[in-house]
């Protein structure tokens, strides 16, 4: 009987530690980094300056930054290649992310223009909770470097077919002397990259 007794306390022991020991985590955020453009489409230039080159370095910094195990951060792209929207948007829906960041770097004729700034589809039933994410990216993002500009909407491909909440970053221009130098410094890159790791902490 004592014996008995003794194993029963034994297994009870054991129960408790692997309750304790493997306690589940929380659900883990699979967020889809888009770095857009890339192999034959350069998206904007300054001179031999390309935005696909700097929103691809910015991507891969963010995975890399990234040492939380319950955010698996996913590349579109890790390298130079092209690939189109639509097939884009079908790796987009087929991982079910919680969360799309296409990065853009813009480019415009007046070079004073500056800013972080970010587009949402009210096409996207995700809608709200993309515009929540927007907000929160370039409040992360803008820095003495970067202003903020805010949130706009927008009809593009990517973000109103995104079967989730989906974010077209732009993270500066490339046409204002200052931003394209600080976007184009890894000491920029890094720092955008690191100010969306913290800003993916948060939700």
């Amino acid at each position: 009987m004592k014996n008995k007794f003794k194993l029963l306390s034994v297994l009870g022991m054991v129960s408790i530690f692997l309750l304790i020991a493997f306690k589940p985590l929380g659900e883990k955020k699979v967020i889809v980094i888009d770095a857009g453009h890339g192999g034959k489409d350069f998206g904007a230039t300054s001179g031999e300056v390309m935005e696909k080159e700097i929103v691809e370095k910015i991507a891969n910094r963010i995975k890399a930054l990234n040492k939380d195990e319950n955010v698996e951060i996913v590349l579109l792209r890790e390298e130079d290649n092209f690939l189109e929207l639509k097939e884009r948007v079908e790796k987009i829906n087929a991982l079910k992310p919680s969360l799309v960041i296409s990065l853009h770097a813009n480019i415009t004729k007046n070079e004073t223009v500056n800013g972080v700034e970010a587009f949402v589809s009210k096409e996207n039933q995700f809608y709200d909770q993309s515009y929540k994410h927007a907000e929160g990216l370039i409040n992360e993002v803008s820095n003495d470097n970067l202003a903020k500009r805010g949130v706009k909407d927008a009809s593009l491909f990517l973000l109103k077919n995104s079967i989730c909440p989906a974010v077209n970053l732009g993270v500066g221009f490339l046409s204002n002397p200052k931003e394209k130098e600080y976007l184009s410094s890894g000491k920029g890159q890094n720092e955008i990259a690191a100010s969306v790791i913290s800003y993916l902490k948060k939700i």
